[in-house]
């Protein structure tokens, strides 16, 4: 895995971290305070090369110590919470006194920055930009830099080689340590005791907001052979920096959350953002421009006909991670070439593929929060590992868990009980597990063909129910909504008494209609076998739930007119044979 992240990493260096800063303080070039300007909405703007001090570089020495150029509210202009203790006041006011010297020394390698310290050091001018925070609504917790004459020095290099130097004056020389084999690199190198960077963005899933480790020994038991905290898993700092940095840079851009783990990933080459696939499971593209089963088949084709060398070579790491007690835990790591990603994708979408409600047409693709949210009723309800494993599948194109069929279909009986519409998603998952468990005959659309009894059976009712409201009209709990339990568990004992109870239905309909409801029956009926199932599994359940949606899709797509039977005919003279269990 490390070694998958430094593949990704590109300048990153001790010293150099990348950076959200939400407020630049600006003033003239003769240090004359202008205003304070908010560089980005929510969290501010990305900088990929702010000065950065590690833990160790932060508390050593005899005073208070400030990172350079980008640092809190509080330190830079004194900027905090009227109820602020004392103590804690005094703090950041020597914070605030080391942040300008740092600004005074480096003005001899980038002058443009001297005029940032008169301000910075001049009271009446830090009192004007602390009342511009607060007319702004600024948080003491948020970031801020300087503007010198509309001068970013984060996006300017004169003050980076002054920066090297100066951090090199705050570590003793080196003892000349034993050299050691890296764990990321192998490489000859002398260890870092303790990484200077930790890895953040995982306090929504476990972990701490100030970092958690990916490699440490704080305990006795974690070390062996009598070496000392991270000397157990030799690297290097500029290693540990680089690992770190690129980590941090892609959970920020490249990641998910599934429950109480984190989904991140990225690609062994530039890949535009058009292209990302695993982009479309999690939100696929509208349907006006492109379906994502339509996008990842072009996407498909271009690789495979060479139109896209560039996608050709290129492959793709997938991580998940969690925080527990400081640490970073690696649940799963997924690795595979891009075109293999596409395809899985492309089969992701195919499969969960679903006839609308409506049956005018398939419904739009869902994006990967909804199909993991069909198995409960409220996403609070979601537990960690099903979606985890359902991720599992999309990417890899491995089979969807027994579990997640089982859930499904429970909660499809009681959207059917309650006579509230069909999940799409529920149903494309019902119809996606049954495919990657082997059987080809799973169609979006109705399947009149299907060989086995339980769909049919599913049908079946859909059938008896059309034909009770065409009879009775609108009777409120009706077949569907006393039977559908029984049913579904025990076709053999139920499907009888309905169907036999159907001749009083028969009864009540214009020839032609009866006649048509006649055919249906005995059409689906003959689809069953010599008899109904007597039981049926958990997954014969959930083929009865498919087939009985679908029956009703093909019911709703209009065919032979009228509105009150949705599909099936008024009179005699406009049934047709070929209507019978047509597919829709």
């Amino acid at each position: 895995m490390l070694e998958a992240i430094l593949r990704k990493a590109t300048d990153s260096e001790p010293g150099f971290s990348r950076k959200k800063v939400k407020w630049a303080i600006s003033c003239t070039n003769d240090g004359c305070f202008t205003g304070v300007i908010q560089l980005d909405e929510g969290k501010g703007r990305a900088f990929d090369r702010c000065p950065n001090l590690s833990q160790p570089e932060l508390v050593g020495g005899d005073e208070p110590r400030a990172h350079f150029l980008a640092e809190g509210l509080p330190t830079v202009a004194l900027y905090w919470k009227e109820d602020l203790d004392l103590k804690d006041q005094e703090k950041f006011r020597a914070k605030h006194a080391y942040f300008c010297r740092l600004l005074e020394k480096a003005a001899t390698s980038a002058p443009y920055l001297a005029p940032a310290v008169n301000m910075l050091t001049d009271d009446e001018m830090v009192q004007k930009i602390r009342k511009d925070l607060t007319r702004q609504r600024a948080k003491p917790t948020e970031t801020a830099t300087v503007l010198i004459d509309g001068i970013n020095p984060l996006n300017r290099d004169e003050w980076w080689d002054w920066w090297r130097q100066f951090r090199s004056t705050l570590h003793p020389p080196s003892s000349g340590g034993t050299m050691m084999r890296c764990f990321a690199t192998g490489e000859l190198v002398e260890a870092a005791l303790t990484h200077p960077v930790k890895i953040k963005g995982l306090a929504g899933v476990g972990g701490l907001g100030v970092g958690d480790v990916l490699i440490g020994f704080d305990k006795q038991a974690f070390q062996s052979y009598g070496l000392e905290q991270s000397a157990n898993a030799a690297v290097s700092v500029g290693t540990a920096t680089a690992y770190a940095e690129t980590l941090n840079r892609l959970i920020s851009e490249k990641s998910t959350k599934l429950g109480n783990a984190l989904a991140v990933y990225w690609f062994t080459s530039s890949i535009p953002e058009d292209d990302d696939p695993l982009a479309w499971i999690k939100e696929p593209p509208e349907q006006v421009e492109a379906s994502a089963e339509l996008k990842a088949r072009q996407l498909l084709q271009a690789i495979r006909t060479g139109q896209r060398p560039d996608l050709a070579q290129s492959g793709y790491v997938a991580l998940t991670l969690s925080g527990a007690a400081g640490r970073v835990m690696v649940r799963e790591i997924m690795e595979g070439s891009f075109e293999t990603l596409v395809m899985n994708v492309d089969r992701w979408f195919t499969d969960l593929s679903i006839v609308a409600r409506d049956g005018k047409g398939p419904c739009k693709s869902q994006k990967f929060l909804a199909v993991a949210g069909a198995l409960v009723r409220e996403l609070d309800e979601l537990a960690s590992p099903w979606v985890q494993q359902l991720w599992h599948a999309a990417i890899t194109g491995g089979a969807i868990p027994s579990f997640a069929a089982a859930r499904t279909m429970l909660r499809t009986r009681v959207d059917v009980i309650n006579d509230q519409a069909a999940s799409h998603a529920r149903m494309g998952l019902i119809k996606a597990f049954h495919i990657r468990q082997g059987d080809q005959n799973m169609q979006p659309y109705l399947n009149p063909d299907h060989p086995h009894p339980a769909y049919h059976c599913g049908r079946a009712l859909a059938v008896l129910a059309r034909l009770q409201r065409a009879a009775l009209g609108d009777v409120g709990a009706g077949v569907v909504q006393r039977f559908y339990t029984a049913a579904s568990q025990s076709p053999g004992l139920i499907l009888g008494r309905l169907a036999a109870n159907a001749k009083n239905h028969l009864g009540k309909l214009e020839g032609g209609l009866a006649y048509w409801y006649e055919n249906q029956i005995a059409n689906v009926m003959s689809r069953i076998g010599d008899a109904a199932p007597r039981t049926l599994t958990l997954e014969e359940q959930s083929l009865f739930a498919l087939g009985y949606y679908q029956q009703l899709a093909a019911f709703n797509t209009g065919k032979g007119g009228g509105n009150t039977t949705s599909g099936a005919p008024q009179s005699t003279t406009e049934y047709k044979p070929s209507q019978v269990g047509e597919r829709s």
